[in-house]
């Protein structure tokens, strides 16, 4: 199971602090485990996970191995948990620059019209060779009428349709069992549906098609990942201890006037996953003017941009750092020739992790030191399993920690005030 290492946030919290929200912890725990808090009806994150649905797993599997053989390009459309989810785990396992594999591109994340343009431009390039660039559509959205992505998705189809003959065959949709504008579609231009449950909302939604079949064309095991998760289940219905302290130390953070959480770490293929998170709890927790600001950040780069302010600033902030235990990588550092010029010969034949977990380490200490809690969120290795373990991890701390500050953990209310004003502005009946 995924562990923890909390030392320096629990010097922060008084034991009767600790107690006090522990206790708190452990009866919110028993609301998502029996499905008496607000929104249990959302709780299907839980269920499918409970139980598992190979059928659907295989068919994923083998539809994204179609894709994988032909595709040169799959463009994921969706925003939010329609697309930060799949982005976390593709970016963290795929290789920085060549894949072997297509190209994975992201659409209606945003109303860019440059973004947009360039990328119709850059589908309509032909390759090398002269031929037409083979190109795959995901369009992701429970209800089809997102902005972002309704427009992107019209965009892009529009075009797959006048140069594609088999346009039906590479658009894909993901979206609610029946009802909404994505549904519509789907029934007049016969696109392949997934189904997004009912009681999975989108920053739950990554272990569903909505961010299993972007996975699987990005060449990842996903029954790998999925049964990571399940396996991350079954250990937390026996063993939540890790789980509630976390909880009960943010919750006792928050409670002494901490109000922002900087979620980092120092493995750039993780940082996918704090923006994973971010929306994850900030959709969850910022509601009735309570909650701790999540913000990202990317170490070590950013201790080069923001360090000295979370070294000696206003002290209202902690940290989470993600670590991955084992090396990613066994490069090492040259052995100096000659002369020490560039001055690294106290480095030579070390390791990058090495040398990276030793500015984790001096990194907790001067923060710590500096006063700021820090807390770490440690897997194994960077893998499959071990992602779908973090992934299900965070859902069920996510509910416990929300439900300690009696808020629904599960809706977002607040979405909608700008899209009402928005809509309002273009001339939209709301």
């Amino acid at each position: 199971m995924i562990t923890t290492d909390v030392k320096s946030a629990r010097s922060f919290v008084s034991d009767d602090e600790y107690a006090e929200a522990f206790e708190l912890a452990e009866k919110t725990y028993q609301q998502v485990k029996n499905q008496t808090g607000a929104g249990s009806e959302w709780l299907g994150w839980q269920r499918i996970l409970k139980e598992p649905n190979d059928a659907e797993l295989e068919e994923l599997t083998s539809h994204a191995e179609r894709i994988r053989e032909d595709a040169d390009i799959f463009i994921v459309c969706g925003i939010g948990g329609s697309y930060t989810g799949a982005m976390a785990v593709i970016k963290a396992l795929n290789p920085y620059f060549k894949n072997n594999g297509p190209e994975i591109l992201y659409a209606g994340h945003h109303m860019s019209g440059k973004y947009l343009k360039q990328l119709m431009e850059y589908l309509q390039t032909p390759k090398e060779d002269g031929e037409l660039k083979s190109v795959y559509l995901n369009g992701i959205s429970k209800s089809g009428s997102t902005l972002e992505t309704a427009l992107a998705f019209r965009t892009i189809r529009a075009w797959m349709h006048e140069v594609y003959e088999d346009a039906a065959d590479r658009i894909i949709a993901t979206t609610g069992k029946e009802g909404g504008v994505m549904n519509k579609i789907v029934a007049e231009e016969g696109y392949q549906k997934y189904i997004i449950p009912d009681d999975v909302g989108g920053r739950f939604s990554v272990l569903t098609p909505v961010g299993l079949l972007p996975i699987a064309v990005a060449g990842i095991d996903i029954q790998t990942l999925y049964y990571g998760a399940v396996s991350e289940y079954e250990g937390r219905e026996q063993d939540q201890e890790t789980i509630l302290e976390y909880a009960a130390l943010r919750y006792a953070l928050l409670k002494n006037g901490h109000a922002l959480d900087v979620l980092t770490s120092f493995e750039p293929e993780l940082i996918g996953f704090t923006a994973w998170i971010q929306q994850l709890l900030g959709e969850s927790e910022g509601k009735e003017g309570k909650g701790m600001f999540p913000a990202m950040a990317g170490y070590s780069t950013d201790l080069h941009s923001i360090g000295q302010i979370i070294q000696e600033g206003r002290r209202n902030l902690i940290e989470t750092i993600l670590v991955a235990k084992k090396p990613i990588s066994d490069f090492k550092v040259q052995e100096t020739q000659g002369e020490d010029i560039d001055q690294l010969g106290y480095l030579s034949g070390r390791s990058f992790h090495q040398i990276n977990k030793s500015a984790l380490d001096g990194t907790v200490e001067a923060h710590t030191e500096g006063g700021v809690p820090v807390l770490k969120i440690i897997i194994e290795e960077l893998n499959a399993q071990q992602l779908g373990k973090l992934i299900y991890f965070y859902e069920l701390f996510t509910a416990v920690y929300v439900y300690m500050l009696d808020v629904n953990p599960f809706n977002q209310p607040g979405v909608e005030g700008y899209k009402k004003a928005m809509y309002k502005l273009l001339g939209k009946d709301v």
